[in-house]
């Protein structure tokens, strides 16, 4: 199949809904396609320092396609960890279905942490000092057990456009109904 070229916004918003899942960034051996692979868009750092158009791009795209079509586009990690835009029928239909796994089934720090975040939401950096300071964990140990709850869709990034840095919420306080249905 021949790549897209993808170069902005809109561009990659109907990439997302065309291919249902696609990756972020993308990573070998994932079976879904990746902006990153599919963008047409310089990946030369500027000489002054900072990120290419791509990187700036999808990064951007990540981002705000969930934010400005919350009813269409859900941003999550599937198994292997990998940041994907899945298409929202697609999300609620088979991905959420398949995949949930209540956090009363996860590891005891991955439900300490859930329990933390359905208390008190928060900011990554603000999540991972108080799990640190208040469960004597490290910082990898709270890096994965974040992961396996977004894998495991307990917990969702905000789409608030108030939040400019990943801000975390209970899967049920985004998608109460997923979640009784599946429970």
């Amino acid at each position: 199949m021949k790549p897209h070229q993808l170069k902005i916004f809109d561009d990659a918003y109907r990439f997302v809904l065309e291919q249902k899942v696609c990756t972020v960034f993308g990573s070998k051996g994932s079976p879904y396609p990746s902006l990153w692979d599919n963008t047409a868009l310089s990946e030369t750092k500027p000489k002054a320092g900072g990120w290419s158009a791509k990187v700036m791009a999808i990064w951007d795209w990540k981002t705000r396609i969930p934010q400005t079509y919350p009813d269409e586009v859900f941003y999550g990690k599937v198994a292997g960890g990998d940041a994907v835009l899945m298409e929202m029928q697609h999300f609620r239909n088979e991905h959420f279905p398949q995949c949930h796994k209540p956090a009363d089934e996860m590891g005891p720090l991955e439900q300490q942490i859930f329990e933390l975040i359905r208390l008190d939401q928060g900011y990554t950096g603000e999540l991972r000092k108080r799990t640190m300071n208040r469960l004597a964990c490290t910082k990898s140990q709270f890096d994965t057990a974040l992961k396996k709850l977004q894998i495991s869709l307990n917990i969702v990034r905000s789409n608030d456009v108030c939040h400019t840095n990943d801000f975390w919420l209970p899967m049920r306080e985004v998608h109460l109904e997923l979640v009784e249905r599946h429970s």
